[in-house]
């Protein structure tokens, strides 16, 4: 009889020690309730400070700036022209309780600031600087570390972090450096759209053939590097500078090796041609007029920068 009783007893306990547990379960969830209301409350007002209740108040000829209040909107209102009759309007912002502007005051704006920057290179202090938060500016040095590249303005407003305002903010401050194919090495060429390791050591490898690209569109002259695929990344990149091509003052045996020459021949009859005539006529037209160079050759050699006879 006694060990039921403990038995019972014991029972009662637990159940009593159970609704214990799930009260403080409920309350606790309560509680983060309550937080989460609260803090969203906050946040609600925080949001709606740049943009707050507005009144405009129609001013009456003559009056002492204490007109009919009236909530208004449209251009002639918000702009502060006259809404005809005579009267004139100004805005005013709607006044907010004690509380509201407590917290308005505990919370200022954040200040941002819009200054130039590469979305690929600008660091976590200057993106919170340009307005994003910590969580955000994080969000984007991920997807940099992860291999990430941002090729053009519009693949930064991709980013899910960038709002369509803010990127309207910044977009004109927005600077990505276009690649300089004078100076790229492979890895770099690998990383543009389209081109893989293959293309990219042929970008490489011809650009040592001509001694510099003159013009994006030499990229075209690559075997299989079609118009699509220059179309691709034709706003991408730039040509700097490049050493002239020596075509009046090279020997024949390293002329040859020139790309639109490619022939021990022609290079040595650029030689003779050079060696037999004056100054005035050592261009590329000359060589195309005396037969030695067939047009579409004597084309693309136009398109070089050739250092002065």
């Amino acid at each position: 009889m006694k060990e039921k009783k403990d038995e019972e007893g014991q029972k009662a306990l637990f159940n009593s020690f159970r609704a214990g547990v799930i009260a403080l379960v409920f309350l606790l969830l309560g509680f983060q309730l309550a937080l989460f209301v609260h803090k969203a409350a906050e946040t609600r007002i925080l949001a709606n400070r740049d943009r707050p209740d507005t009144v405009y108040v129609a001013r009456l000829p003559g009056s002492d700036g204490n007109g009919t209040v009236s909530h208004a909107s449209g251009r002639n209102a918000d702009s502060g022209e006259s809404r005809g009759g005579g009267k004139s309007s100004y805005r005013r912002p709607a006044p907010h309780s004690a509380k509201v502007e407590k917290i308005r005051q505990e919370r200022p704006p954040r200040q941002v600031e819009n200054f130039r920057f590469d979305p690929n290179t600008v660091s976590l202090e200057d993106l919170v600087r340009l307005g994003f938060s910590p969580k955000q500016a994080e969000s984007i040095d991920n997807y940099r570390q992860k291999g990430g590249r941002f090729r053009r303005k519009e693949d930064f407003q991709k980013s899910f972090v960038v709002a369509d305002s803010v990127y309207q903010r910044l977009e004109p401050f927005i600077h990505i450096p276009k690649l300089d194919i004078n100076r790229a090495d492979s890895a770099a060429f690998d990383a543009l759209p389209g081109i893989g390791p293959w293309f990219a050591s042929k970008m490489v490898s011809y650009r040592e053939q001509l001694g510099g690209y003159s013009c994006k569109e030499q990229l075209m002259e690559i075997y299989h590097f079609d118009r699509e695929k220059y179309d691709g990344l034709k706003d991408l990149v730039t040509v700097g500078r490049c050493e002239p091509f020596r075509l009046w003052t090279l020997p024949a045996d390293s002329l040859r090796l020139h790309p639109y020459i490619r022939d021990w021949r022609l290079a040595r009859a650029i030689v003779l041609y050079r060696e037999n005539n004056p100054r005035d006529l050592l261009t590329v037209d000359g060589l195309e007029a005396a037969g030695i160079l067939e047009h579409d050759a004597a084309d693309k050699l136009r398109r070089c920068i050739i250092a002065e006879p």
